[in-house]
């Protein structure tokens, strides 16, 4: 009987509230502080390096951040899987699971080590536009970071066992360093040479170290690694299905993200690209929010399914509540004042051509966040395959669009098509998540409810865009977030949800 108790309780803590919360808070200090230490050291690496050597670095930096795409969603799919083994008291299966999974991964790491290694001449000399001068060291530098491949994408399947667990401090942890390090580390290399090689070899240490640290983390948080490595042959077809649809997704996504510009530089001009291309890479660091929440409740949404769903539906409203609360007032000052701060920040011209851009991209930016609830319900759930094909649909139809609007349109063609993108992309999911969640409460007049709700704020985004002159702005942004605060506190949020706002101020 005592023992069933523990059980519970432990099943409780992780999906608890406070512990939901703390987590959340580990994730963007996780995510953010490395952000903070790049705007200061880019400058510096500039200096040291020079503009040429500089750019061949960023392109190790993003090959460190696409190597983890060739885990094949392993790193996900472990996740997942131990949160459900977990939640259902089956923790005995989870070493076997852990090591399938990290030999899985090294035979992929492995593989990708070969492909970027022979590769490598063929991109140095003939594919990339390297001076002469730098070719030598460059291909030194590809070589270092295919050999680090194996150790990347392992340290992602043992980050999401701590993730699984709910360790988000001790991931914070590790994440804080390592990317402050990602950045920092190329500094301390500098002193000794200007070659890249010294400059890659110091990040490519900075990674096995950080690989270790999570390893023994790992022995830590789930002693029982220690006394089983073995092989199990059942778990392989759970973890390819769940990781093959999400590297479907994996391989789409990027492209909807990026095309557009490639679009824009050949419909238009290049420099139309640098006037798109700089408010959405501003607007969407805004993704840092929901991604740290769902991040967190990914494995709460695979354990709280596996043993009682309208927990699950529980932390699926709070989740919506949450990214709603936090970001519609954020989202409306920046579409009121997209053109000032614009033209504060670029000049008064470039603010001239961008600003739509950035209002039309903020309101997609809004949008996808609250979609970010349910795309993570079905991957916790076990369905990948839903958002997989949601994305394969969809990739066809937003390049015509895309290529239309902006034949049209130009830049500001080409916001309109990506937010109308993640409009449809978000009421779909919603739609194909409701038969996951728990029937509790969901009457008629709530939806209604809801519904008038997220059409409002839309309606308000639109009306903070066609607002001019200061004084209006700033009487609309003042009365609005108001009164939606009021209706938030009062209308929208629980009495419980109430008093766990007050708790942690």
């Amino acid at each position: 009987m005592e023992t069933i108790k523990i059980a519970n309780s432990r099943r409780g803590t992780l999906t608890g509230g406070r512990l939901l919360a703390l987590n959340t808070f580990w994730n963007l200090v996780g995510t953010g502080a490395p952000m903070l230490v790049a705007v200061v050291c880019i400058p510096v690496l500039i200096r040291g390096l020079g503009k040429d050597r500089f750019g061949v670095l960023t392109l190790a930096w993003a090959l460190i951040g696409y190597a983890s795409l060739l885990d094949l969603g392993l790193g996900r799919a472990l996740t997942q899987l131990v949160a459900q083994k977990l939640a259902t008291d089956q923790e005995q299966e989870i070493p076997r699971l852990v090591w399938t999974s990290l030999l899985l991964m090294l035979i992929l790491g492995l593989f990708g080590t070969a492909v970027v290694c022979l590769a490598s001449p063929w991109l140095v000399h003939h594919a990339l536009n390297v001076p002469v001068e730098l070719q030598k060291e460059t291909l030194y530098l590809f070589y270092l970071m295919g050999i680090s491949i194996p150790v990347v994408i392992s340290t992602a399947g043992l980050r999401g066992l701590l993730e699984a667990h709910q360790r988000f401090g001790l991931t914070a942890a590790l994440r804080v360093p390592m990317g402050v390090f990602t950045f920092a580390g190329p500094l301390l290399a500098l002193p000794i040479s200007k070659s890249l090689v010294p400059v890659v070899a110091t990040l490519v240490l900075g990674r096995i170290l950080a690989w270790g640290a999570h390893l023994i983390l790992c022995l830590r948080v789930l002693p029982d690694l220690r006394r089983t490595v073995a092989w199990d042959r059942s778990s392989i077809g759970p973890l390819l299905r769940f990781g093959g649809w999400m590297t479907v997704s994996n391989a789409i996504s990027p492209l909807m993200v990026t095309l557009d510009r490639f679009l824009i530089g050949a419909l238009v001009s290049m420099a139309a690209v640098a006037y798109y291309a700089t408010p959405y890479e501003v607007v969407t660091k805004f993704w840092l929010i929901p991604n740290a929440l769902m991040g967190v409740m990914f494995p709460a949404f695979s354990a709280s399914f596996a043993r009682e769903r309208s927990r699950t539906t529980v932390l699926f409203g709070r989740s919506l509540k949450t990214l709603f609360l936090v970001l519609f007032p954020i989202m409306l000052c920046s579409v009121a004042l997209s053109q000032e701060g614009l033209s504060l920040w670029l000049g008064s011209d470039f603010a001239r051509h961008s600003f739509r851009v950035f209002q039309w991209v903020a309101i997609g930016v809004f949008i996808n966040s609250l979609a970010q609830v349910p795309f993570y319900l079905l991957l916790g759930v076990g369905r990948p395959d839903i958002t997989a094909k949601l994305h394969f649909i969809e990739l066809p139809l937003y390049l015509f669009s895309l290529w239309w609007l902006i034949g049209r349109y130009g830049i500001e063609g080409a916001a309109i098509a990506w937010t109308a993108r993640v409009a449809i992309d978000a009421f779909l999911l919603f739609a194909l998540s409701r038969p996951f969640l728990a029937p509790k409460g969901a009457t008629n007049a709530k939806r209604m409810w809801t519904a008038l709700l997220a059409a409002t704020a839309l309606l308000n985004l639109v009306l903070a865009a066609l607002i001019h002159g200061t004084i209006a702005k700033g009487m609309f942004l003042s009365g609005t977030i108001l009164l939606f605060v009021t209706v938030m506190w009062f209308q929208v949020l629980s009495p419980e949800e109430r008093r766990l706002t007050q708790s942690y101020r």
